[in-house]
């Protein structure tokens, strides 16, 4: 199957690059500047908010199906800069559902639980969004271009993702790992309630839904909601850390510039009664995080 990843530099497209190659498939993958991803795989450059680059990428490609893992993440620069998110997760959004509509192509497109505003989660497929925060607004209207633009598509909400090594800039599990092991004292939110996910793991997942082409709303997280301190000491256990490191700390003591949303996680019933790449329990995610970190297969 003919298959293109955007946001291929990222951590979990460059994981789904090198996975879909494993599994047989012809991979474009498409990201902003200079290759950063290695793999058996032709790539593009490209600038997805430039509907003509987008279009003559995509025609260059020629997929079957876009996987559009491409966005903004960092919450509180999204804040700082609302164009710029908008750009990233809105209109680079409908740029690529648009070329999906002209292709006749199935979409993927990854979103987050930021959709949610955190007050009453974890939250099913069936939940109604929203959202708080440039981040979060953004992200939920990208999912309505899809819905809009697309042909066929599927929305794929994920949550904390991590892994090793991280690709532009420390992700939470990164950081929070060399943070003790150089025996820093780190402080974790008690009262935020997440999904931690091994992009790995996302990977996977997003794989299946794209070559089986499973229409609509997935939830492709980790298959536990615990909070940010209880991920630090789970982490601690796998690695033989010091527990006495973390620090508890409430987000309302932390004067970020964006709402998080507290309660927040996804459930993934769904995902782990119709999937083969079942979301990892959060020991077996930690325990390959470490394996990645080893450098072990």
């Amino acid at each position: 199957m003919r298959i293109t990843v955007t946001g291929a530099n990222g951590l979990v497209g460059s994981r789904l690059c090198r996975w879909l190659v494993v599994e047989g498939h012809t991979v474009t993958a498409l990201a902003r500047g200079e290759r950063r991803v290695r793999g058996d795989f032709e790539y593009l450059s490209c600038d997805l908010s430039d509907p003509t680059a987008t279009s003559r990428a995509m025609e260059a490609a020629r997929p079957q199906v876009i996987i559009h893992t491409a966005s903004m993440t960092e919450v509180d620069a999204c804040e700082r800069a609302p164009a710029a998110a908008w750009s990233a997760n809105v209109i680079a959004t409908a740029n690529v559902a648009e070329r999906a509509r002209d292709l006749d192509a199935h979409l993927v497109h990854v979103s987050t639980d930021y959709v949610f505003d955190g007050q009453d989660g974890p939250y099913d497929e069936h939940a109604r969004p929203d959202p708080r925060g440039v981040y979060a607004r953004t992200k939920w209207l990208g999912e309505e271009s899809v819905k809009l633009l697309a042909p066929r598509w599927t929305i794929a909400r994920t949550a904390v993702v991590y892994g090793y090594p991280p690709s532009l800039r420390p992700n939470f599990g990164s950081w929070l790992l060399e943070a003790l092991r150089a025996g820093q004292v780190v402080r974790l939110f008690v009262d935020q309630f997440v999904s931690p996910s091994l992009a790995l793991n996302v990977a996977e997942q997003l794989a299946e839904l794209a070559v089986r082409r499973l229409e609509g709303i997935w939830n492709t997280a980790g298959a536990e909601v615990v909070n940010r301190m209880q991920f630090g000491e789970a982490m601690c256990d796998v690695f033989g850390l010091d527990r006495s490191l973390l620090q508890p700390v409430r987000l309302s003591d932390a004067g970020l510039a964006s709402p998080r949303p507290p309660r927040s996680g996804l459930r993934v019933d769904k995902a782990l009664a119709a999937l083969k790449a079942r979301p990892l329990g959060l020991k077996a995610s930690l325990e390959q995080f470490r394996a990645e970190v080893e450098g072990r297969p």
